[in-house]
């Protein structure tokens, strides 16, 4: 194994805050927090930190939960002046100064809830006078300590605090709580209690108690912490309570003098007798809202001595979670029938109910709510509890009875045909599969929720009536029924590919399409809706092109009728590969890609535009001059190559002294002057000292072969000639032939080193009358001497001999 370095433990040892969440920074090692939002809102919870983090002293909300800060020095929250919420929760804090707080004057929230404090100060309060929440729950106090720790905090709403430690309650340490909106005691091992301590705070709101210790122990502590906050209006909440035998119903009596009409049981149990017990303690008591959760009940359903309790204003009954032990000991609940004539709200979710017998349902003659939600009923069962569609429960206004097995749409519909004023219908959460081609409803019915089913196509089962319809993750393809009354529809977690035609929706105002399988939707499908005013269509697959983009990125930004209310970050690309992943909001596309027609237009346009400057800066320099002479040469040389091979053996027969390239127009020199005076023998006379032998000219009139191509003949004629002589003048520049012959005797010059050449000038011309292309021609009339013609007659002489001698200059060198 290999060794570690001190470098490589250091840094190592430096890495460890990192991927715990902090970050050091500062000479002291103290950790920094950068995990705030825009809302200045930081998250620090769950890091790892022993000591407050460092976070911009802009921070409005602090979450410092579930750490291990144990510890809290004056200094560590200075400068936070702006933090209005801070979460202390389960860090194991046993120790905080008293001035660690002082510097918090906005502060509105506090959570020191499930730590280690022993002992609670005032003076960590004293200072936050506009403090609305705190949470003091599950710290190991077992008093809240003198003076009164919420002294001066008038602005003081919701109070929680106690824990198993607490054991006395003094009238003096809630001094200066006047009014709540939320109390929460736990208070399971109260020992002590001052009678009148929570009678003090008034108005109050919701209470919720935990009294398990002294309900079993001490009934009349008990008794006088439920009297004092029991009021008309004061909802209360009961948690972690055992109600055995008759002396636990005791503080109930006494409470009940106050006439509770709200109360609540969590996490209660209790046996049939103490429920009769319970029942007649709050007899003749203005009780109109009971609920009780997580209940275990034990017996054998001995209700007789209820049957003489008057609970006429029980209004609403709701039982969630409940277990009967032993259940098939139990007689009936029929017994306690008289509970059931009065309310108008009840549920019973998460029961194990498997059937509520037709007699029952008789019997809840002024029901509107009912809610059998999360239960055991089958098709069955269902039809036993709804009396097999007899008129039964009239006033039924609601009827949920999601999350039971139930198979059959057509008898649910069927079932509730008779209930006559019944609006909403939840059955979501069946086992739905398909929709029969039509159904009879009550005509009062306005909500239908069928959502988390596995209905694969609809038909006109759904009633007409319908304002909301709620069909969510099923199986479905497509809707298209004629609904005219419908204002919301909920199409989530199906399999659609593009929004629903809204023509069959005149009135709809709310669509949710989100986790389906859309790969875009444009104005046009909503305009195809009259009245859209909300769409919710994130977390599908969109195929990010131009036009989805740009409209989209309008709609993000309320552009238009209809408005995207869901998240931004739930319209993500899924294609194409290179924005998949990106939301839509920021996604970029290019003008090639958005434009193309344009682009290639543009593209077109710019390169034909370039083309043509490029052609006429080639033209300009001579480049297709270059290229077609190039092209005439290489052609013209392999011809005349082949021609050499054919005739190599009467190659003197055909050499020229001079090939003579001339206008047409200047011809009557050439045939008056230059012929006779190059071509016939001439005898000595005064001016010449020797007889001059003839030279040889080639013509292009009397020498070039009939039937060749005229490039092949200028070709051979200046490749068989010594000397190629250029009568130049202002007829030659202008002359196409001439051109020719000047541009392969350019070329000509390039492979013969440039000392073929003569010059003659019949008129005067300057090297710039002779085209640009011909630079090496130019450089010559630059660098070498040629003849010109003169026009009097005693100097044509010299002319002559001048011409002579450059004609013969290599048969000179040769010999």
């Amino acid at each position: 194994m290999r060794r570690l370095t001190l470098g490589s433990l250091a840094l190592l040892l430096l890495l460890v805050p990192l991927i715990r969440g902090q970050e050091v920074n500062g000479d002291d090692g103290r950790p920094t927090c950068r995990r705030c939002d825009l809302h200045h809102c930081c998250n620090c919870s769950h890091s790892g930190f022993t000591r407050v983090p460092m976070v911009t002293d802009q921070a409005l909300r602090l979450d410092l939960s579930f750490n291990n800060i144990t510890n809290m020095t004056k200094d560590d929250l200075m400068g936070h002046s702006r933090l209005r919420a801070l979460d202390l929760h389960a860090n194991g804090l046993a120790e905080i100064h008293p001035s660690a707080f002082d510097s918090l004057w906005s502060l509105e929230e506090l959570d020191l809830s499930d730590n280690q404090l022993t002992v609670l100060n005032p003076k960590w309060l004293k200072n936050l006078a506009i403090l609305e929440n705190l949470n003091l729950l599950n710290n190991p106090y077992s008093r809240l300590g003198s003076p009164s720790m919420f002294f001066g905090l008038v602005r003081l709403r919701r109070l929680m605090f106690g824990g198993p430690a607490l054991k006395e309650l003094r009238r003096t340490d809630v001094f200066g709580v006047t009014e709540l909106e939320d109390l929460t005691v736990h208070a399971n091992n109260l020992a002590s209690y001052d009678s009148g301590t929570l009678g003090d705070i008034w108005p109050l709101g919701r209470v919720t108690l935990r009294l398990h210790g002294p309900f079993l122990t001490n009934v009349a502590l008990a008794a006088a912490v439920l009297t004092d906050v029991s009021y008309p209006e004061t909802p209360i909440v009961l948690e972690d309570l055992h109600l055995i035998g008759n002396h636990s119903v005791l503080p109930f009596r006494e409470s009940a003098k106050k006439r509770i009409r709200s109360l609540s049981f969590r996490n209660f149990s209790v046996s049939d007798a103490t429920l009769v017990d319970f029942l007649m303690a709050l007899n003749g008591d203005p009780l109109s809202y009971l609920h009780v959760e997580d209940v275990t009940l034990t017996g054998e359903g001995r209700w007789e001595k209820a049957n003489k309790t008057d609970y006429k204003s029980i209004d609403e009954f709701f039982l969630r979670n409940a277990v009967v032990v032993d259940i098939y000991k139990f007689v009936s609940f029929l017994q306690l029938g008289f509970l059931l004539y009065y309310p108008r709200k009840v549920s019973v979710i998460n029961c194990g109910v498997f059937v509520m017998p037709c007699e029952t349902s008789k019997l809840l003659v002024n029901l509107q709510y009912l809610d059998l939600s999360d239960n055991l009923l089958t098709d069955l069962t269902t039809a036993e509890s709804l009396c097999h569609g007899a008129p039964t429960l009239k006033e039924l206004r609601v009827l949920n009875i999601s999350g039971n097995p139930l198979k059959s749409l057509s008898m649910i519909s069927h079932l509730v045909t008779n209930l006559l004023k019944l609006t909403h219908l939840d059955i979501s959460r069946t086992l739905y599969s398909s929709m029969p081609s039509s159904c009879s409803w009550p005509s009062t019915l306005k909500y239908l929720n069928i959502s988390r089913a596995k209905l694969t196509a609809t038909t006109s089962c759904l009633p007409r009536s319908l304002e909301v319809l709620d069909l969510s993750y099923n199986n479905l393809k497509g809707f298209s029924l004629d609904l005219p009354l419908l204002r919301e529809l909920y199409l989530s977690g199906n399999k659609f590919l593009g929004l629903p035609a809204g023509q069959p929706f005149p009135n709809l105002q709310t669509l949710t399409m989100q986790f389906n399988t859309l790969n875009m939707f444009g104005l046009s499908d909503l305009q195809s809706f009259r009245r859209l005013e909300n769409l919710q269509a994130g977390y599908n697959k969109f195929i990010c092109t131009c036009d989805f983009v740009n409209f989209l990125q309008s709609q993000l930004k309320q552009n238009g009728n209809v408005k995207l209310t869901d998240r931004k970050d739930g319209y993500v690309c899924d294609s194409p590969l290179h924005l998949q992943g990106e939301l839509v909001s920021q996604a970029r596309l290019s003008v090639e890609v958005c434009h193309r027609v344009l682009f290639v237009s543009v593209s077109c346009g710019a390169a034909l535009l370039v083309g043509l400057l490029l052609c006429v800066l080639l033209w300009r320099l001579h480049v297709f001059w270059y290229l077609k002479m190039t092209w005439a040469w290489l052609k013209a040389k392999r011809s005349s190559q082949k021609q050499r091979r054919a005739t190599a053996d009467s190659e003197a027969l055909l050499s020229f002294d001079a090939f003579v390239s001339y206008s047409e127009r200047d011809a009557g020199w050439v045939e008056s002057f230059l012929i006779p005076e190059l071509e016939e023998p001439r005898s000595p006379d005064s001016d010449s000292e020797n007889p001059t032998s003839p030279l040889t000219l080639c013509l292009h009139k009397r020498d070039f072969l009939p039937g060749h191509w005229i490039m092949d003949n200028i070709m051979s004629a200046i490749e068989r000639s010594r000397r190629t002589v250029f009568v130049l003048s202002e007829n030659f520049v202008q002359s196409d032939w001439c051109r020719y012959e000047l541009d392969f005797s350019h070329f000509w010059l390039f492979e013969a080193g440039g000392d073929t050449a003569i010059l003659i000038l019949l008129e005067p011309l300057s090297k710039d009358d002779v085209p640009k292309r011909f630079c090496k021609l130019r450089k010559l009339m630059s660098s070498t001497t040629y003849l010109e013609w003169p026009q009097e007659e005693e100097r044509r002489p010299e002319f002559w001999r001048s011409l002579r001698n450059a004609l013969r200059g290599d048969n000179e060198q040769e010999n």
